[in-house]
């Protein structure tokens, strides 16, 4: 009778401990395919901070009236078109609903068929090359696209510098480089700009007979769309030359390591990008405050808190993510990739929904900023569209 009781006794015990234990919550995986190492390791850090920031903001979502936890499942692609298909195989087979990324069109476009194959939408964040999206159905963007802003760049260079030639120097076998170099080419050029081009190799650190070459073609503009790794050494050479004309780049220059390059130097730097600091005073407080607070962040975000527009299209890329998580009423990425086509979203970098024949942003208008050399920030100096 004894051993009766007792064992009553510890059943309720045990039923009482299970009841005690909280039912383990549904979990969603959001993919992020970016660059942490490689030349665009530092951009790509950066647009994961965004999403990072993101997600410590908004942990969870409602789906189909389920709360899941979103977990983010963070891969290096090393900036590499030979490694970053690996790195999305992974996102494959860890049975994420939706990927982000990547900084850098090339290895976007080298994941495509990762993605596409497994079954798995993904939402570009700032690549800009046209290839990443066309003749697919499961690749999306929240940015604008190279001819857009290598149209625009053009018409600064002529509107702003009155430019007549235009030094372009791109990145041999790069599809970000090489295609906004050809679409900044192609608007100059029906502007009645002459383009003197130049071509350097992967592991290239000396651009001195780049430079020799803009000050002895006269030109009035030097156009390098080029990685921040390369763009730091181009920065100090154009320096130590005494370049005079100005140094224009696209999105990927618009980091505080071209601050840090640039600071104290002789050098005139403006690029096109997707947000100004300073556009969402609540963003940007909170933002830095995350930067701030966590050492691993501010190391990431390259050891001080400015706000480069990838972290703002970062934390926008999230957000859409979750709408279209919303929308399709639950994590199977083929419903999400349906729902995708109707997802809008008002972010801090603009109003986000995607046009019906590629899944890119409609995006009608760029910043263009200038570092300011003695105060190490960007200075605002127009929000440009074509037409402008």
């Amino acid at each position: 009778m004894k051993k009766k009781i007792v064992s009553a006794l510890m059943a309720v015990s045990m039923a009482a401990v299970v009841m005690a234990v909280p039912a383990l919550a549904d979990t969603v995986k959001i993919g992020v395919y970016e660059p942490a190492s490689g030349d665009n390791g530092a951009g790509g850090k950066q647009e994961v901070l965004g999403m990072q920031y993101a997600n410590s903001i908004t942990p969870t979502v409602e789906i189909g009236g389920t709360e899941y936890d979103v977990e983010l499942d963070i891969v290096d692609n090393e900036s590499s078109n030979d490694k970053g298909p690996s790195a999305a195989s992974k996102l494959v087979s860890d049975g994420v609903s939706v990927v982000l990324g990547s900084y850098g069109s090339g290895v976007s476009i080298a994941a495509s068929d990762i993605f596409k194959d497994g079954g798995v939408p993904a939402i570009g964040v700032t690549c800009t090359n046209p290839q990443v999206t066309q003749g697919n159905t499961h690749y999306f963007r929240i940015c604008f696209l190279d001819p857009f802003q290598g149209t625009v760049l053009a018409n600064f260079a002529a509107d702003t510098f009155g430019a007549k030639k235009a030094y372009v120097l791109t990145k041999l076998g790069d599809d970000y480089s090489t295609g906004l170099g050809f679409y900044f080419t192609k608007a100059f050029e029906e502007l009645g700009g002459e383009v003197v081009k130049g071509e350097f190799p992967e592991g290239n650190s000396d651009f001195t007979s780049y430079i020799t070459d803009a000050k002895n073609e006269g030109c009035d503009v030097f156009f390098t769309p080029t990685s921040t790794e390369a763009a730091a050494n181009e920065i100090e050479q154009a320096a130590a030359q005494g370049l005079a004309i100005p140094l224009l780049a696209g999105d990927t220059w618009d980091s505080n390591v071209i601050l840090n390059a640039a600071k104290g130097k002789d050098v005139q730097i403006y690029v096109t990008t997707f947000y100004q600091e300073g556009g969402n005073a609540e963003f940007d407080e909170g933002f830095k405050a995350f930067i701030n607070e966590d050492s691993t962040n501010l190391a990431n975000n390259g050891n001080d808190d400015t706000v480069a527009a990838v972290s703002a299209m970062g934390y926008d890329a999230y957000y859409t993510a979750l709408e279209a998580l919303k929308a399709a009423g639950s994590t199977d990425p083929a419903a999400v990739n349906e729902a995708l086509w109707g997802v809008t979203y008002d972010g801090v970098s603009g109003h986000i929904e995607f046009d019906q024949e590629n899944g890119d942003a409609i995006r009608s208008s760029a910043f263009v900023k200038v570092a300011n050399t003695e105060s190490g920030a960007w200075d605002f100096v127009s929000e440009q569209t074509i037409s402008e």
